[in-house]
């Protein structure tokens, strides 16, 4: 509120009660007068002071019925399938590195394997030739030679 709006003084207003009606218990209720089966059906009422009014009647609005939700949402069911399906590729993906780790792993080793025995086979060549006296012997006569015949 401002300030200058102190020292007015507040307004008065008339207050007007309203009181409800009572409607008298000794009235009885409008006898329905139905007409015979006809399309459609025709109602009229006839009310205490004689006047007849007549219309439609009108069916009282059915509710939809209820559909049974499931215990568990589909939502909810989608979200956990995934995470199976999630889980199952992670767990088939961990064995294939494995796997794949594991057979790398013997493919070296064979790799060293057959490294070392060539390796071993080549030096056993080596070192032994430079063992042997002289190497391969050859003998050498004296050979005539006669019209391009070698006679030995």
């Amino acid at each position: 509120m401002y300030p200058d709006h102190a020292h007015y003084p507040p307004v008065q207003r008339a207050v007007e009660v309203h009181q409800p009606t009572p409607i008298p218990p000794t009235v009885a209720p409008a006898p329905v007068v139905v007409q015979p089966d006809s399309v459609p059906a025709v109602a009229s009422v006839v009310l205490p002071d004689g006047r007849v009014v007549t219309g439609y009647a009108i069916n009282p609005a059915q509710p939809e019925p209820v559909v049974a939700k499931p215990p568990v949402s589909r939502a909810a069911v989608n979200v956990a399938l995934g995470g199976v399906g999630f889980l199952a590729v992670c767990g088939g993906l961990l064995l294939l590195t494995t796997f794949i780790t594991a057979l790398t792993a013997l493919i070296t080793q064979l790799i060293t394997l057959a490294a070392v025995i060539f390796g071993g086979w080549v030096a056993v060549q080596v070192f032994s030739a430079g063992c042997r006296q002289g190497g391969t012997t050859v003998n050498i006569r004296k050979a005539v030679i006669k019209r391009n015949h070698f006679h030995g």
